[in-house]
């Protein structure tokens, strides 16, 4: 087999070699993990308790929301490695107490200015979908540091050098490694061991890292230093990026292993010219409230907008159990059937973003819910330009494949501020190539991408193209009641994170659960496929049997997202709240707790 090139200098691969490492005596406790907490002063939460002290601390010193959001995330990318980082992107929602305003960033990874529509094609054919992802091919321009940036330029207070102190200090000192940490390794420990820096970097000595022990990223606490002196053009224009670059387009992998690991197209022009997005959010009118949503390149916001467009049509309040979820899997599958033939980037295909959230369509839609009766999947898209009663818009579009990674944080401040913030690299691991020297992984976002048409001779929005972004289903959302925030959510998840946050923003609105309750409830999800992924919790409720009476087929889907949200309560307090088991449990906290 082919054993590609390395041009990686050997002294960056020797760095790697000895820069991070796993302590073996056992670290000092972590922060406490406690999925819910209540008070003044502002609120985090996130899946990470270092990642969520780091943000309490930029609050109780003085910074904002953003400030805070920034600190977690970068937090996030030393104990959160495999589902966040700055080899990675994402999609930031703001709401400005000052002004009142919900803003976003379109911060997602692109492709090369040199790809086309056959990027993942061999010989005429697509990969197969494994050997993409552990590719250079798979690694988009990484949006992050643009993002962190672009946020606190607009918004912040602070310097980005200053909010990535406690990251670096996490990553000097080491965090605790626990079991998820320790699982999501051994998931990845076939491929890592196949590329040195992240055999060093993440399997030691070959061993995975024991629970209780301390993980240390030195390499990655230098990058974020450097970042924080320098600025991001250290990595857009500078030697961050010449080693991203060097990296992806001549994979250093272990010649003994015999894997292909194909090179990668972006270049270091293509990393100069990234610019993280300033756009409109998505808007819709849901019970009087007002849910702000991310806007394409992400599908998040059209889809989880229109599905609540059509479930606007019934009083999921006085319904039962049964019609309830009934309902909610429906309009899901509805809109994921229309997300696939109409959502892309809209840079480069027509995506009517206003349409599919009109009134109009959401009523000619909801008609195709029938409460005695469960539709099949997968279901035909309807004609946003066009609404019509139950009609239906060419053949139907097969749902492709995402990651199920990625990593969730919500954050608000003193003055009423709040952020919602999703970040990724994609696949668990990403593309499970290190930046020898750098600490951190590269993604592998362009296989979110279609590798062909997913349905031969109907057009498809998500084709790889240059410079081009991938569609996500990432769906940070804040909801104001009376233009100011009532409660904001997100989840990680792959295209389940579209469901996960559309069924706590109706647990908490339709439902009467509490933010808290809302996180924590069983979960289904489904996305115009013949059977529902669903969690054990759910498959075990007695309304199961009812809903396959009613024609739903159901699979285990395993554990389905990591939701954090924050409230403000009417007194004034607010309430961060996070998984009390997901993923080893969540951790929210707040400046000043109140009884």
């Amino acid at each position: 087999m082919r054993v590609l090139a390395r041009s990686v200098p050997a002294l960056a691969i020797a760095a790697a070699l000895v820069c991070a490492a796993v302590t073996p005596a056992t670290a000092a406790a972590p922060p406490p993990k406690t999925p819910e907490a209540t008070g003044y002063g502002g609120a985090v939460a996130s899946v990470d308790a270092d990642a969520t002290a780091a943000g309490i601390e930029v609050l109780r010193n003085g910074g904002n929301a953003v400030d805070a959001a920034v600190a977690v995330a970068a937090a996030l990318g030393v104990t959160e490695p495999y589902s966040a980082g700055i080899g990675g992107g994402g999609y930031f929602v703001h709401y400005d107490a000052r002004t009142g305003r919900v803003s976003t960033l379109d911060g997602r990874e692109v492709a090369s200015r040199r790809s086309d529509e056959t990027l993942f094609l061999e010989n005429g054919k697509p990969l197969a979908f494994a050997d993409a992802v552990t590719s250079g091919l798979s690694v988009g321009v990484p949006g992050t540091p643009a993002t962190w940036e672009k946020a606190l330029q607009l918004w912040g207070t602070r310097s980005l050098g200053e909010v990535l102190r406690p990251a670096e200090r996490i990553a000097d000192r080491g965090f605790t490694v626990d079991q998820t940490f320790q699982d999501q390794t051994a998931l990845n420990r076939a491929r890592f061991q196949d590329f040195p820096a992240t055999r060093q970097l993440f399997l030691p000595n070959g061993a995975l890292p024991v629970v209780g022990s301390r993980f240390r990223n030195p390499d990655l606490a230098a990058t974020y230093r450097e970042l924080g002196r320098k600025g991001t053009d250290a990595l857009y224009r500078g030697p961050i990026g010449a080693d991203i670059v060097r990296t992806l387009q001549h994979p250093p992998v272990d010649p003994a292993s015999g894997r292909n690991a194909r090179p990668g197209q972006v270049t270091t022009a293509d990393l100069a010219s990234y610019q993280a997005l300033v756009q409109q959010p998505t808007k819709v009118a849901y019970r009087g409230l007002e849910v702000n949503g991310i806007a394409p390149s992400s599908s998040g916001g059209t889809t989880g907008g229109e599905a609540l467009g059509i479930l606007a049509h019934s009083d999921l309040a006085t319904l039962d159990d049964t019609q309830y979820y009934h309902r909610f899997l429906e309009a899901s599958r509805i809109a994921f059937a229309d997300r696939g033939r109409w959502v892309g980037d809209p840079r480069f295909v027509q995506v009517p973003t206003a349409q599919l959230l009109s009134p109009a369509f959401a009523a000619a839609r909801a008609c195709l819910i029938d409460p005695d009766h469960a539709l099949t999947s997968p279901l035909a898209p309807g004609d946003p330009y066009h609404p019509a009663a139950c009609a239906s818009s060419g053949p139907a579009v097969a749902e492709s494949y995402e990651g199920p990674s990625t990593t969730h944080l919500t954050v608000a401040d003193r003055w009423g501020s709040v952020v919602s913030y999703t970040l990724t690299i994609e696949q668990t691991g990403g593309s499970g190539i290190t930046v020898p020297g750098r600490g951190f992984l590269l993604n592998n976002e362009l296989t979110d991408f279609s590798f062909a048409p997913a349905t031969p001779g109907v057009p498809d929005p998500n084709l790889p193209g240059p410079g081009k972004r991938p569609r996500s289903s990432i769906s940070p959302t804040i909801v104001l009641k009376d233009g100011r925030p009532l409660f904001a959510t997100g989840s990680p998840g792959g295209s389940t994170i579209i469901t996960t946050a559309l069924q706590v923003v109706l647990g908490r609105i339709d439902r009467g659960l509490t933010l808290e309750q809302a996180i924590a409830a069983p979960r289904a999800s489904q996305r115009n496929t013949a059977a529902t992924s669903a969690e054990p919790a759910f498959l075990a409720l007695p309304e199961r049997a009812r809903l396959e009476a009613l024609g739903h087929v159901f699979v285990d889907g395993g554990e389905i997202g990591a939701a954090t949200g924050v409230e403000r309560l009417p007194d004034g307090r607010w309430r961060a709240a996070a998984e009390p088991v997901r993923r080893g449990g969540g951790s929210a906290a707040v400046v000043r707790p109140s009884r």
